[in-house]
């Protein structure tokens, strides 16, 4: 029994010094944020204005952040995709994420000014 609670202290020990982590039984490295933004920022300089919200959804996937409002009469959805990390501080915020604009479920635009020009 004690060699088997030292067997897995080492183990423990092992995958904490490694840096290595597991979420939902799924390995994920330090540079995997990396590769999340670099991919993000390659799929949002592809997208087509006019396009829907769901084709948007599906080709980038969940978003990191979203928020919704009307705007003269329409619907206006933005979807936040992280794309340049700022911080080293183990939190995504708002200035380290693109986001992509939807009137009316119709994509209009992306990036800071067209974001700016739906919320002033």
């Amino acid at each position: 029994m004690k060699s088997l609670v030292q067997i897995s202290l080492v183990v423990l020990l092992s995958m904490a010094a490694s840096g290595c982590v597991y979420i939902d039984g799924e390995r994920v490295t330090s540079d995997d944020w990396r590769e999340d933004q670099r991919v993000n920022r390659e799929m949002i300089s592809q997208l087509d204005l006019g396009v829907s919200r769901s084709s948007v959804v599906d080709k980038l996937g969940t978003p990191t952040d979203s928020e919704a409002f009307t705007r003269d009469g329409a619907e206006v959805r933005v979807l936040f995709y992280r794309t340049q990390r700022k911080h080293s501080d183990g939190q995504t915020t708002r200035d380290e994420m693109t986001p992509v604009v939807f009137k009316n479920d119709m994509l209009v635009g992306w990036g800071d000014s067209a974001y700016r020009d739906f919320r002033s």
